[in-house]
């Protein structure tokens, strides 16, 4: 409050010093205070007024309220008095109503009570009736009667416990049970040969079958599954017999039920075609037979004969395609009928073009005569919706008993490989573009054709049996064509392998090879395309255990040996050479000449045999043979540098000019075969191989008091015992070497070896990596050393050396004017 009053009287004092400011302008005092006295004066009566309006608008509020309250309760007492009236109102409506329900309901009585005692007339007279013709058996006027009985039967449902319908519905059973016996025994004489000597029973058995039509279904079903009984009655007397019940008679079984439809066809028309009497029939005749069949099979002492199998086999499944197609069940596709009638045509390929052109005339035949028959719209006994197949009813029997089949086809087929391999040419036909053996195909046309005699006979676990069968005749074939390739080796690849002996091959062998391994590849994809086709068709339960992975592995094998042995006879080839090379007299060369003749020797037989190879072989399996061949040669000529006895400076400047000569070769081994694309790998090999020779050459070249750490520089994985080799090649006899050894050893440990690079076509230079560590002045000192080892080894790689330098340079000189060759390839590298 305090603050409030301060800061009330301070704007007080600024408003009066603001207002006279001067001592003169205090005379305007008082005017201003007669103003003031004046505004208050003014605002005093305005507060008044405000006070007065206020007072008189609160009394007009109360007045308006207490004339609202009294509305309302005029309003409500209106509202009661209308819920009144209206209550009165609805009373007076449902006391009129009561009466109008009471006639109305005893309307509705009267009117059902009129309609029942009129149906139970017309129900006591029409039972009467029919109680007159089923005693004297008038079929047809009694199959209306039932309809008419049976339609007023429904309406006395309700009334089950009046005596007197509880009497007519017993009656009426009753009746009905004389016109089921009636016509049973009437149609016991069916079969008997009374229809033909008395005219009027089959009309008289035809009216019975609508009496049979309006009794209850389970007396039709009984009616027909008694009359099937009885017309395989005969059946089962003919061929339970010890004549007839073998198998090579089973033929006669279809014959005697197709005898049987032809010449009752006429007689059986007095059976509804809704009843399916003759399509009843079949399944009958089809379940007992299978039965009989079973029986016999299991019934042999010995292994039923092949050829009695399958022909009855065969019939079988011929009878059961037939009732398919006649009843409408599930029919095989003609197509697939048409290719099993083709199975056993045609041995050779000859008869292949004409048996297929044969076949499509068949299938278009067939779709010419199924476009007739719906166009004359013959169908016999269609049984729509059946849903029964007949594929298999009978048939299913014999599949545990085709073993002796199966073996059968094995035995066969294993004799036709044998014949193939045996005929085989081990040649391809002229303007071929396959390169592989026709016994291949041949023996996959042979299973082919077993395929389709198969599964023309069973899909099931036969067809699986048969399909081991062909794991077998394929992993044999490959053993074949295994055993084919030529024996022993010899080489590094050879003692990888485990192989003994050399191998030697000449240009026939080579092709020959080649062909096994186009055919193993053929053949490998051929097979997985069979497991792929045989697992569509087999039963489901079988097609995850169809695999051919096995059988494919084997024929992977036979590649993989093959082109192993292709290596194996290019080693054996170049045997010759490196002996040639270890026998030449490196530590007497007087001079460096051009390339030497056993590098002439192995350019001769790579240029020979490499585009023979390149032409035969596929592009992976031309670039698979080169990887082994890298592995086999590159290698080989860097160990039978070791091999010579003793190499002086112009023998190793000889020697590093034929390692280049080589080197290129090499590299130019894949556009020998035309199949340069794709071997880059090889090309890395040959080259980081080769480099290691060129190296080993460079540290022969190297003066003796560097050897060691030329050695190290340039073959930093190298040995004690390969250093030792290497200063007994640059002559050096056995107690100097002692001195450099110790040097070498004391040396060799304090240096860090680089790491080599699997994928590096030439050694890199040897970095230092010491920005990044402390070394000690010793470390530096070795790492200076090195670098100018390499130095120097670079030099000396150029023919640099201190002797016979001048004699090297000269025949430079004489070659400069060559635009090729392998001087030139040397200094361009």
């Amino acid at each position: 409050m305090s603050i409030m009053r301060l800061m009330d009287k301070s704007s007080a004092l600024e408003y009066i010093n603001q207002m006279f400011p001067t001592e003169a302008s205090l005379s305007g005092v008082e005017p201003l205070m007669q103003k003031i006295h004046h505004e208050i004066w003014r605002v005093d009566a305005s507060i008044l007024a405000a006070v007065r309006q206020q007072s008189n608008s609160g009394t007009k509020a109360k007045e308006d309220l207490a004339a609202a309250t009294q509305a309302v309760e005029e309003l409500m007492y209106k509202i009661r008095e209308i819920k009144t009236k209206a209550e009165q109102s609805e009373t007076m409506v449902q006391e009129i109503c009561r009466d109008i329900k009471k006639l109305d309901f005893a309307k509705k009585h009267i009117t059902t009570t009129i309609t029942a005692l009129h149906r139970l007339t017309m129900l006591v007279s029409a039972v009467e009736q029919l109680q007159v013709m089923a005693s004297k058996r008038q079929y047809r006027e009694a199959a209306a009667q039932l309809e008419a009985v049976n339609q007023l039967s429904s309406h006395f449902e309700a009334y089950r416990d009046v005596p007197k319908i509880t009497e007519l519905r017993e009656k009426f059973k009753n009746i009905k049970q004389i016109l089921k016996s009636h016509v049973f025994s009437d149609f016991s004489s069916l079969g008997t040969g009374k229809e033909t000597e008395e005219t009027n029973l089959l009309q008289h058995l035809t009216d019975a079958c609508l009496v049979v039509d309006a009794l209850e279904p389970s007396v039709r079903e009984e009616l027909v599954k008694n009359f099937c009984n009885r017309e395989l009655t005969s059946y089962r007397q003919i061929f339970e017999g010890a004549e007839l019940a073998k198998l090579d008679k089973t033929e006669r079984r279809y014959a005697w039920i197709k005898r049987r439809l032809r010449t009752n066809e006429e007689i059986w028309k007095i059976f509804p075609t809704s009843w399916h009497v003759p399509y009843l029939l079949c399944i009958q005749f089809c379940k007992l037979t299978r039965t009989q069949l079973m029986e016999i099979l299991d019934n042999l002492m010995e292994k039923p004969d092949v050829a009695t199998l399958l022909m009855a086999l065969q019939r079988t499944l011929e009878f059961e395609e037939e009732l398919a197609e006649k009843f409408g069940g599930n029919t095989q596709s003609k197509e697939t009928k048409g290719d099993a009638d083709d199975m056993d045509k045609g041995e050779s390929n000859s008869r292949l073009v004409s048996d297929i052109r044969k076949k499509y005339e068949k299938k278009l035949a067939a779709h010419q005569r199924d476009w007739n028959e719906e166009k004359d719209g013959h169908q016999d006994y269609a049984v729509p919706g059946a849903g029964f197949n007949f594929h298999g009813i009978i048939s299913s029997c014999f599949e545990p008993h085709l073993t002796v089949y199966v073996e059968l086809e094995e035995k066969t087929m294993m004799e036709s490989v044998d014949k193939l391999v045996q005929e085989e040419t081990w040649d391809t036909e002229e303007g071929s573009q396959t390169n592989i053996l026709s016994s291949s195909m041949q023996v996959f046309l042979i299973i082919r054709r077993s395929l389709k005699r198969c599964s023309a006979l069973t899909k099931n676990q036969t067809l699986f049996n048969l399909f081991k069968v062909f794991e077998k005749i394929l992993k044999a074939y490959a053993t074949k064509l295994f055993n084919k390739l030529p024996k022993g080796g010899t080489g590094l690849v050879a003692a990888a392998t485990g192989m003994d002996g050399q191998i030697k091959t000449s240009e026939r062998d080579e092709r020959v090879i080649c062909y096994i391994v186009n055919t193993a590849e053929y053949c490998h994809k051929t097979s997985g395309e069979l497991a792929e086709s045989i697992s569509k068709i087999i039963d489901p339960q079988f097609s995850e255990r169809v695999d051919m992975s096995e059988v494919q592995d084997e024929f992977k094998a036979v590649i993989v040996k093959a082109l192993v042995t292709l290596v194996l006879g290019l080693e054996t080839k170049f045997d010759a050479e490196m002996g040639a090379m270890t026998r030449v007299p490196w530590a007497t060369l007087e001079s460096v000449g051009d390339q030497s003749e056993y590098v002439n020797g192995i350019n001769t037989i790579l240029t020979t045999s490499v585009p023979l190879l390149g032409s035969l072989l596929s592009p992976i399996h031309f670039e698979f043979f080169l990887d082994k061949l890298a592995s086999s040669l590159s290698p080989r000529f860097n160990q039978n540098i070791f091999k010579c006895k003793q190499i002086s400076e112009t023998g190793a400047q000889q020697m590093l000019l034929d390692t280049q000569a080589v080197k290129t070769t090499l590299l130019e081994v894949p556009s020998l075969g035309r199949q340069a694309p794709g071997a880059a790998n090889y090309s890395k090999f040959v080259g980081r191989e080769m480099s290691k020779a060129e190296a080993l050459l460079k540290v022969i070249l190297s003066p003796m008091d560097s050897v060691a750490d030329t050695y190290r520089a340039l073959l930093p994985e190298g040995t004690p015992a390969e250093f030792q080799r290497i200063l007994e090649l640059k002559g050096l006899k056995k107690a100097d070497q002692q001195t450099v050894l110790e040097d070498f050893n004391k040396h060799g440990s304090s240096i860090k070896q680089p790491t080599v690079t699997s994928n590096a076509i030439e050694p890199a230079p040897i970095v230092s990596t010491a920005s990044n560590t402390t070394q000690s002045p010793s470390t530096l000192s070795i790492i200076a050393s090195r670098e100018d080892v390499l130095t120097r080894a670079a030099a000396l790689g150029r023919g640099a050396a201190t002797t016979g330098f001048k004699r090297f340079l000269a025949l430079t000189e004489a070659a400069k004017d060559r635009k090729d060759g392998p001087f030139r390839k040397l200094f361009n590298t």
